[in-house]
């Protein structure tokens, strides 16, 4: 998934600031949630992050787009870990930051985690293409 590198996500050291690294990976996720139809329902289900994480490889600079891949590890009862690499269109081999979320599926009237439907299992484990 490619993400414009906006001028506002720079700070005043003159790159990307570390927290815009999460809103780009939130992108991939989110429009990987999208595809497979799993948007929160109100009074449902819905996904929650528990953990997320990010290194911080390389400076991304403005101007420029990021390549964001996504892929899958592990699934779990009620979890899935995403992987995310960031890159710029302009240096496709070149990673400039790993990032990771662990998502929990919960009942969002219980606020307790649910178990995955076989087939958000079957969703999850599709490899995910862009475009």
């Amino acid at each position: 998934m490619e993400v414009p590198i906006r001028w506002g996500d720079m700070d005043a050291m003159g790159h990307v600031n570390n927290t815009v690294y999460f809103r780009y990976m939130e992108q991939v996720r989110i429009s990987w949630f999208d595809r497979m139809g799993m948007r929160p329902v109100p009074g449902g289900l819905g996904f929650v992050i528990v953990n997320a994480a990010c290194t911080f490889l390389r400076q991304l600079e403005y101007p420029g787009t990021v390549l964001a891949r996504q892929h899958v590890g592990e699934v779990g009862r009620s979890s899935v870990m995403t992987h995310v690499d960031l890159a710029r269109t302009d240096d496709p081999g070149t990673i400039y930051a790993q990032g990771s979320a662990k998502v929990v599926l919960i009942d969002t009237v219980r606020q307790r985690s649910a178990p995955l439907t076989e087939a958000m299992r079957e969703a999850v484990r599709q490899p995910w293409r862009d475009g």
